[in-house]
């Protein structure tokens, strides 16, 4: 059934994939993101694109009127920052945004969390859909993405559907957190490998994830109140993404084990020290880091596939690796 759908933070690369996936299905899209210099793009997927900054006072009545569902993707997604920015953009937006969808009459609210509320220093395999997060969260990232996504799922009613899903890792076109972190490493002389990059990790293909997404929203009256893993469904050893990332960006670097308790000293001071500064510039190593580096992590993804009927249908190692190779050609 064709839907208006409102996308946020759909300047971002999945919420570009979001509007692609929602058009492809024939619904009427709202697009809505702070950096108007890619309304054009969006506009011309077929989308109405409105600028908004979802935490700035303001009435966002406007922004939701005649829509039936919001896929809420807007985030701010970083590893190091400053609290009250994750607290505003991920928490206050999200408590705006769905007071003003359940005004609006809204049926249907799907949350974008994150797995990175599963981030520890211990290998988590399998993880499954009843897993509880780390405790305490690693970094306000995830503390702020957790908070948000238990207060969509609390919000889930007969009048308006709440559900999230999390997806892990996603690459693709748009990416500007997995690669651009990655090849800096891979463009270094010598490349660290935390544990000697024997710990497994998933990643997504954005197209995947918007997919994902898209059949959540479609059968989001019958998963309310849900959080769903999602992933490629393929780990594979940091070592194994580091030696084939270096050959596609034409590197040679010298892959050094570097030991984990030494690493996690270092992440401890280099952020004591950051906060000590208030430095705006991520540390060379943090802790979150870390742990997405020298600690495995996996999903079990049969929930995904028996209450959304999705199964990944792209290699994401393979995506990141052609973008890597995009990304060295226009070097």
């Amino acid at each position: 059934m064709v839907r208006h759908l409102l996308v946020t933070g759909a300047t971002g690369g999945l919420g570009a994939a979001l509007v692609r996936a929602a058009r492809a299905r024939g619904h009427d899209v709202v697009a809505t993101g702070r950096s108007a210099d890619k309304a054009r793009a969006l506009e011309a997927l077929g989308a109405r694109f409105v600028p908004a900054d979802l935490a700035e006072a303001g009435d966002l009545a406007p922004l939701v009127a005649g829509v039936e569902s919001v896929i809420h993707a807007a985030a701010l997604s970083a590893s190091w920052g400053a609290r009250e920015a994750f607290v505003r953009a991920n928490v206050t937006a999200t408590a705006r945004l769905l007071d003003a969808a359940r005004a609006a009459g809204c049926r249907r609210f799907v949350f974008i969390s994150s797995p990175s509320i599963f981030a520890s220093f211990r290998d988590r395999e399998n993880i499954g859909i009843d897993a509880a997060p780390a405790d305490p969260p690693l970094n306000d990232y995830a503390r702020t993405k957790l908070a948000a996504e238990r207060m969509v799922l609390a919000a889930d009613s007969a009048d308006m559907a709440c559900c999230a899903i999390r997806p892990r890792a996603l690459v693709g076109p748009g990416d500007r957190v997995i690669l651009p972190k990655l090849a800096e490493l891979a463009m270094r002389r010598r490349m660290p490998l935390p544990g000697g990059g024997h710990a497994r990790v998933e990643f997504t293909d954005l197209r995947d994830a918007a997919e994902a997404i898209m059949l959540a929203e479609d059968r989001a009256p019958d998963i309310g109140g849900i959080a769903i893993n999602i992933s490629g469904g393929r780990p594979v050893a940091v070592r194994d993404v580091a030696v084939r990332l270096a050959a596609a960006l034409g590197t040679n670097s010298e892959l050094v084990t570097l030991p984990v308790p030494l690493a996690r000293s270092i992440a401890v001071v280099a952020e004591g020290w950051g906060r000590l500064t208030r430095s705006a510039a991520e540390p060379v190593l943090t802790r979150y880091t870390l742990a997405t580096l020298a600690c495995s992590q996996s999903f079990d993804m049969a929930p995904a596939e028996r209450l959304l009927g999705f199964r990944p249908r792209h290699d994401a190692l393979e995506t990141l690796l052609a973008e890597a190779a995009q990304w060295k050609a226009k070097r």
